[in-house]
């Protein structure tokens, strides 16, 4: 029987707001008083190497953020990424571009750094930026370097030798920055994040900048023929007044992106654009990475979304969970677009310090539009799988109200499960309120797995201890509006740790489905010790969540289930999971290698 309480753990999470506040590590900036690092006080049980990721990407050791220029140059794949080479926290003026490679995105090799912060024009840090690759095959950076006068610009850099396909060394132009906050209104302080750069409808290349100005938030728009002397388009890519939003501050991380309805192949930016051609303008905003879908206008040169919504809660996430800091980039090798994310520890500053290491990357995914043109789709690269082994299988299982099925036979510390849930009747299912697109943190939270319901919840309960006492449940529930069916996908952390100090929110995330076509609803869970990331209805909703539950470091064994709570009887006409391997994920002096 089920066995769930509705209490929260005795940690800081258990709130059901919109944006919780996140832990005191977060990607804000720390005050350079306290740079360089502080030592921390021992803290044993957080030490423990069982909460290191085994397939995830991150460096041996020290502090890790935004993925930057990622990209695929002569048969390699490159992740550029935010680094601070000295310890666990983000510093003021220890910023550097990390810089890993790798042949199929699961084993990676890491190299030595390739921006660091040497110049006037990016002494306070360099940071986050995009890669590009310009008509002639060779590759350039842009990325935003902060000055001492915590003004930021923008600065480029290229390969020292182009014919080394793992970019080793690499150049700051002599007359950086090449673009600097010169614009009427403009925070000096808030001027970020460069995209990569498209053909605009001059044949010249464009780029857009986060910024914030007087009234309003904006994708600046600039232009060059040469990559290397930029000016400022008259208007901005897209733009919104600040007063007449809700719950929205200024888009940092920028991506901009051509997209295909019911195409996962992926498209370009420098190629001309396709009949029916929409695109994606992804911001982090707040806590998360939000995104519009419409069309890039040719004639204004400007990006148009189909829908405006004042209201940013409204906004669709790439990923409603620990998700931030994305970039995607066109994969040439198998014509697809990838994108990932950062996802930052829950923990405290004197954890990640005294363990050494803080942030992961998630999963490398494949993105693309939904047929229905409205909905970004990810699913994990088809490159991990490699990883599975001890394949196990159930068909035909049928959960009632209340039972659960226990998955045995794989590591439940690493492991990637796919399940399918079919619904035996619609008729259950519980009336919709559109308020809860708000806030389905808040819903998450006072309809959790332990509250009966019509059709659900129903899913799947992970790094379950004897007891009970910790354990995080992914699931979902249903409902029915006047027109359409709406899914309710769930992660709920709550009691994920007995340990206090963790972060434990319910994070969640609505999508449509229509159930009267359709009544099988998949959830595909990877697992990979502190970190979970879920993927419901073949990609609509993500959530990445971190967990550190003692049964991981002190006991080394959990339990995993399958599960129904609703009053409905839900089939599970195929249940598949795999232990996964560990990858060799910058391993030391992994360069030596090359």
């Amino acid at each position: 029987n089920l066995f769930f309480s509705n209490s929260s753990s005795n940690g800081s999470g258990g709130r059901c707001s919109l944006c919780p506040q996140s832990p005191e590590v977060s990607f804000c900036p720390l005050s350079p008083e306290i740079s360089p690092c502080p030592q921390s006080p021992e803290v044993p049980y957080i030490v423990s190497t069982r909460y290191r990721t085994a397939y995830h990407f991150q460096p041996p050791r020290n502090w890790i953020n935004d993925p930057c220029g990622l990209m695929y140059y002569k048969g390699i794949y490159h992740n550029f990424y935010q680094y601070n080479p000295h310890c666990a926290l983000w510093c003021w003026g220890d910023i550097t571009w990390g810089h890993s490679v790798s042949t199929d995105l699961v084993n990676w090799i890491q190299l030595e750094p390739v921006i660091e912060p040497d110049n006037p024009s990016d002494i306070d840090g360099c940071w986050t930026g995009s890669a590009t690759i310009l008509s002639g095959g060779q590759p350039v950076i842009l990325y935003t370097g902060g000055s001492r006068d915590k003004c930021q610009v923008q600065n480029l850099v290229h390969p020292k030798n182009p014919s080394d396909p793992y970019l080793r060394e690499w150049t700051k132009t002599g007359n950086n920055p090449v673009i600097q906050p010169v614009v009427p209104g403009l925070n000096r302080s808030q001027f970020r994040d460069p995209t990569t750069g498209w053909i605009g409808p001059d044949g010249l290349w464009r780029i857009a900048v986060g910024a914030e100005l007087k009234s309003y938030t904006a994708a600046l728009l600039y232009k060059s023929e040469d990559f290397l002397s930029w000016t400022r388009v008259d208007h901005p890519l897209y733009s919104q007044n600040l007063s007449n939003i809700v719950e929205c501050n200024m888009w940092e991380c920028l991506d901009f992106f051509a997209v295909l309805p019911g195409n996962n192949t992926g498209l370009d930016m420098s190629a001309a654009i396709l009949r029916g051609t929409k695109h994606a303008l992804k911001m982090s905003v707040g806590y998360f990475d939000k995104y519009l879908i419409g069309v890039y206008d040719l004639k204004r040169d400007a990006f148009v979304p189909d829908t405006i919504v004042d209201d940013c809660r409204l906004w669709l996430k790439i990923d409603y969970g620990n998700f931030y800091a994305s970039k995607s980039f066109f994969d040439s090798k198998k014509g697809r677009r990838i994108i990932w994310g950062w996802s930052k520890e829950a923990d405290c500053r004197s954890d990640d310090v005294a363990k050494g290491w803080a942030g992961i990357h998630t999963i490398p995914r494949t993105i693309w539009l939904d047929s229905n043109g409205k909905q970004l789709l990810q699913w994990p690269v088809d490159e991990i799988e490699s990883l599975r082994t001890n394949e196990i299988n159930h068909q035909g299982l049928e959960l009632n109200k209340g039972d659960m099925f226990e998955i045995n036979g794989v590591d439940t510390f690493q492991a990637d499960v796919e399940i399918y849930f079919e619904l035996t009747s619609i008729n259950a299912a519980e009336p919709f309120n559109s308020s809860s697109l708000l806030d389905p943190e808040k819903h998450c939270c006072e309809a959790g797995a332990s509250v009966h319901g019509g059709i659900g919840p129903f899913g799947l309960v992970i790094l379950a201890s004897n007891n009970m006492d910790e354990h995080t449940v992914v699931h979902f529930r249903v409902y029915k509006s006047q027109q359409k069916y709406m899914i309710l996908m769930c992660s709920d952390l709550r009691r994920s740790s007995i340990r206090p100090s963790r972060y434990t929110p319910a994070y969640g995330g609505f999508f449509e489905l229509d159930l009267a076509k359709e009544r099988k609803i998949s959830l595909r869970t990877l697992i990979d010790r502190s970190a979970v990331e879920s993927f419901g209805g073949g990609g609509r909703v993500c959530i990445t969540s971190r967990v550190y539950p003692a049964v991981l470091a002190d006991v080394g064994r959990a339990h995993m289930y399958a599960f129904n709570n609703g009053s409905a009887t839900v089939r599970v006409p195929q249940l598949s999971a795999w232990t996964m391997r560990k990858a060799q994920v910058n391993v030391e002096k992994g360069w030596s290698a090359i």
